[in-house]
């Protein structure tokens, strides 16, 4: 018997198939739907779990940078520079010498105020030994009053002899007249042996107030030429300029043979062991953070393969914005709120710095758990 044709197949059989077809591919396309949908839901809750435990607790942003305390090297005295050790890029320790200036009118200064000090010493032992010379010639201007007082008590005696005796004729006219002379001439020795006295009494009051209370390293004139002799000494140091600290030169402005003023900005030096993270994140997003609190960043420079643990140090006295050199003006009548971002400093830990290093200026990412104290 010949196989029957399908074309021959009956309308309602026909109708069945394709109903049977239509079925399964709703069956399919429900459990696809009903796949999705599980998929989904796990996502959500795997979602809403890490929210809950960890996302919550947990800030970030990418809008961070590295920044230092950077060190600029300003001479504090003006002179030609000679001599420049340091070059950009160069790591130096703190102390190494970086420039040197011409110190020669500094040597000059300093041997003149190591001279004006020995002056002052010399003066101060002068007047020292003046005055033990003026207080024994003190005591023999009273050794000489002493002298003349007796030789006026003599004169004035042997003229109230004479005088006596001059009634009985015993005594001539001229020895009177000779005896007269010798007590005025004795009175007036009496008189400048006592102004002989006077001046060298206030001579000698002088020369003691001058070193009074004072050593020859105590005198005021010789306290002062140490002071210039300090002052000449800190100028002639300041004639080599060393670094204030560790880290890496840039910046470097000065070349041999320049004539620089005191504070000119000669170079600066950044700190790549003390560098910190200045993190902006968004004013909501500041609600729990918490000086203290523990950060994880990373560079991109080195990518997520690096991981940096941090600190919160503080927070910025206001927005970025604020301290804009041209702030933001919102007076206006057409003013649009915008979300400030508020800078807040993240201190890295110095082994990792170490094992990786920063550069001032680099992206960061930064996410702060809230959570930790």
């Amino acid at each position: 018997m010949a196989d029957a044709d399908p074309s021959n197949k009956p309308a309602d059989a026909m109708a069945d198939d394709s109903d049977a077809a239509k079925d399964a591919r709703a069956q399919a396309r429900k459990l696809w739907l009903t796949r999705l949908a599980m998929v989904v839901a796990a996502g959500a809750l795997i979602w809403g779990i890490w929210y809950l435990l960890i996302g919550r607790n947990n800030i970030s942003t990418d809008n961070a940078y590295v920044n230092a305390e950077v060190a600029q090297v300003t001479p504090q005295m003006s002179g030609q520079v000679t001599q420049v050790l340091a070059s950009d890029t160069q790591t130096v320790k703190a102390g190494d010498l970086l420039v040197r200036i011409d110190d020669s009118n500094a040597v000059i200064a300093y041997e003149q105020a190591e001279a004006e000090l020995a002056r002052a010493r010399r003066m101060f032992r002068q007047s020292s030994a003046s005055t033990t010379a003026l207080s024994a010639q003190l005591e023999a201007r009273r050794a000489d009053i002493a002298r003349a007082e007796a030789d006026y008590e003599n004169a004035r005696i042997e003229l109230q002899r004479r005088q006596a005796l001059q009634p009985s004729g015993a005594v001539s006219g001229e020895e009177l007249s000779t005896a007269r002379r010798a007590f005025t001439a004795a009175r007036a020795m009496v008189a400048q042996a006592r102004s002989n006295q006077g001046a060298a009494a206030g001579e000698l009051a002088a020369s003691q107030a001058m070193i009074s209370g004072s050593t020859v390293e105590t005198d005021p004139m010789v306290l002062s030429a140490k002071a210039k002799l300090a002052a000449a000494k800190l100028d002639l140091v300041r004639t080599v300029i060393r670094a204030p600290i560790g880290g890496v030169v840039t910046r470097r402005q000065v070349q041999v043979g320049q004539r620089v003023a005191a504070g000119t900005s000669l170079m600066t030096i950044v700190p790549l062991d003390k560098v910190y993270v200045d993190a902006n994140f968004k004013e909501r997003q500041l609600r729990r953070v918490r000086p203290g609190q523990r950060a994880t960043l990373t560079a991109d420079i080195y990518g997520g393969s690096v991981e940096y643990t941090g600190r919160v140090v503080g927070f910025s006295g206001g927005t970025g914005a604020a301290f804009a050199l041209i702030p933001a003006q919102n007076a206006t009548g057409n003013w649009i709120k915008i979300v400030q971002r508020v800078p807040v400093r993240i201190e890295l830990d110095p082994k990792q710095l170490r094992e990786h290093p920063l550069r001032v200026g680099l992206s960061m990412d930064v996410e702060v758990d809230v959570s930790s104290n």
